[in-house]
């Protein structure tokens, strides 16, 4: 499986990249109910700012995009440096069903990939905090619901735990 003995990132969009209030509409797709001055995929050129020094470290898309597009249509919602590093997502069509796999936490969820993928270490960006294992509390970095990433506080998190990460 990709990322076995590598550093990884677990990326949630909603909350993260984007405000959190995601919806999908069968003829506009995704949209956002947001105030003006939102949009979605806002925060990813931040994120490939602060990743660029870090080129080891490898995406795994922990969204429920993934779950509605596939994996590939997902991660070509991201600029192109970012779908560089995608090497996956927690949800895997063909070895778990849509239910089963939408009733877990987001936690658990990275927590079962963790137990499957292996990864030499990793830290997971997600707004939702609940379900996520408490021996992971140092790997998770909680966004804001609203300003996701950009969020100063999130930000020097961020930046400090990706740090230690890839020392």
């Amino acid at each position: 499986m990709n990322g076995t003995n590598a550093l990884v990132l677990y990326l949630d969009f909603d909350g993260v990249l984007h405000h959190e209030n995601c919806l999908w509409h069968p003829e506009r797709g995704a949209y956002l109910c947001a105030p003006s001055g939102y949009s979605l995929f806002q925060h990813s050129s931040l994120l490939e700012q602060i990743l660029e020094p870090y080129p080891q470290v490898q995406i795994v898309l922990s969204t429920s995009w993934v779950v509605r597009y596939g994996c590939d249509a997902t991660t070509k919602r991201l600029p192109l440096s970012l779908q560089a590093r995608v090497i996956g997502a927690t949800f895997h069509s063909r070895h778990m069903r849509d239910d089963e796999f939408k009733d877990m936490h987001r936690g658990q969820q990275v927590h079962e990939d963790v137990l499957r993928r292996r990864p030499r270490d990793w830290l997971a960006l997600d707004d939702d905090a609940e379900g996520w294992p408490s021996e992971h509390a140092a790997r998770f970095v909680q966004t804001h619901m609203y300003e996701g990433l950009s969020e100063p506080a999130v930000l020097i998190e961020f930046k400090r735990k990706l740090k230690e990460m890839c020392r």
